[in-house]
C-alpha cells in the first residue's frame, strides 16, 4: 500500500537488543479534511533511506500495517499496531 504524506520529522536511529537490531521513525501529517499524524517505523538496512529528506518534504511511502497480540502479565490480552515502510520517494 502506497500513502503520500508531508514529513513533520525524522527521528534518530535507536538500536534494540543484543543484536542491535536498527529502527527508525518517521513522523508525518496526512493531506485530508482532518489530517492525521502517523509514525512510520523503518528497521535495519532502511533506516538510512530517509536521510535525503527533510521536514516539509512530500513523499510517497510505501507500507506494510502490521499487527500483533501480546497479553500483559495481568492477562489483559492487547493488540499492537505498527505501520512499517519499505520504500520512500518524493512525490510528484
Amino acid at each position: 500500500m502506497d500513502i503520500t504524506v508531508i514529513i513533520k520529522r525524522v527521528e534518530d536511529i535507536k538500536e534494540v537488543g543484543e543484536k542491535k537490531f536498527k529502527t527508525r521513525n518517521l513522523v508525518v501529517t496526512t493531506e485530508e479534511q482532518y489530517p492525521q499524524t502517523l509514525a512510520i517505523q523503518f528497521t535495519q538496512d532502511r533506516v538510512n533511506a530517509m536521510d535525503i529528506f527533510a521536514p516539509g518534504d512530500k513523499v510517497k511511502i510505501a507500507i506494510n500495517l502490521k499487527g500483533r497480540e501480546w497479553t500483559s502479565p495481568s492477562g489483559e490480552v492487547v493488540v499492537m499496531n505498527t505501520i512499517e515502510g519499505w520504500r520512500i520517494e518524493k512525490a510528484v
